[in-house]
């Protein structure tokens, strides 16, 4: 015990000091009226501690507030960003019913000038290998369809139908090589056959060098062979070119449909008996 006591003497008189200390402070703070020169040196020494202290509380209660601020502003952002997107989405499938009835609308309208009996159908695939174009489409024997039948989009012709299933046909396209149509420059009259050239363009063969072919004329179905109604539009010439020999013109059209962004046709059921 001590061997404890010696060893701690200096801790033991410090700490009987200050007891002592701060007795004599509470005994003096009865003369409220004048500090005492033990009160003056005391309030000396302690009002910088006293102010570094009241500092450090400052600086980390900021530091505090500053956190709980930043994780209420980040809160506050990640509904903003769940808002928006759920904002974008909303703004992304009104446009899409827009576009969809905008495309149905103008289906319609070419259902109503047409005097056939047609069946709508959306396209659900597509083949663009090099060697032939088509598209699949959701109708089939199910419904009415059957090989041979044109097929229609509102801007003009697609193709014709080359195979049926149950539930889906495979349309040719009028851009796919095997392709041929029929048609009438709308202009002069003068005919040939549309054929595809792959890609995006067809061109007309059997266009005599003498038939009055011209760079915007329009290109219509004839209606001969009794596979497309007469009138159907095409597509628009690009291209004309007379070559030095041979009895016929090299002609370049482009179709009106675009078959890249097809979605929706329409399927002619029943030809026009003109």
């Amino acid at each position: 015990m001590l061997d404890a006591v010696k060893k701690n003497k200096l801790k033991i008189v410090a700490g009987i000091a200050l007891l002592g200390s701060l007795i004599f402070y509470s005994f003096s703070l009865r003369q409220k009226e004048h500090a005492n020169s033990f009160e003056r040196a005391v309030l000396y020494l302690y009002s910088p501690v006293a102010g570094a202290v009241c500092r450090i509380d400052n600086f980390f209660s900021s530091i505090w507030n500053d956190y709980l601020y930043l994780v209420n502003v980040q809160k506050e952002n990640k509904q903003l960003r769940e808002t928006i997107k759920l904002q974008n989405k909303r703004l992304v499938e009104n446009m899409e019913g827009l576009s969809a009835h905008d495309r149905l609308k103008k289906l319609m309208e070419m259902k109503e000038l047409l005097p056939l009996s047609l069946r709508a159908a959306s396209v659900v695939g597509e083949d663009a290998s090099p060697w032939f174009r088509t598209v699949t489409i959701d109708r089939g024997d199910a419904d009415g369809i059957r090989e041979g039948m044109p097929v229609v989009a509102s801007e003009g012709v697609v193709g014709r139908i080359v195979k049926v299933a149950r539930n889906s046909s495979r349309v040719l396209l009028l851009t796919d090589h095997a392709g041929g149509i029929a048609a009438v420059v709308q202009r002069s009259r003068a005919r040939g056959v549309v054929t595809g050239k792959g890609g995006d363009s067809c061109s007309l063969e059997f266009s005599q060098r003498g038939e009055d072919v011209k760079i915007g004329d329009i290109v219509l179905t004839s209606g001969i062979g009794g596979v497309f109604p007469k009138g159907l539009p095409i597509g628009e010439i690009t291209m004309v070119k007379k070559g030095e020999y041979g009895i016929f013109q090299t002609v370049k059209i482009r179709p009106f449909v675009n078959i890249s962004r097809l979605e929706e046709v329409l399927v002619v059921l029943q030809k026009n008996n003109d």
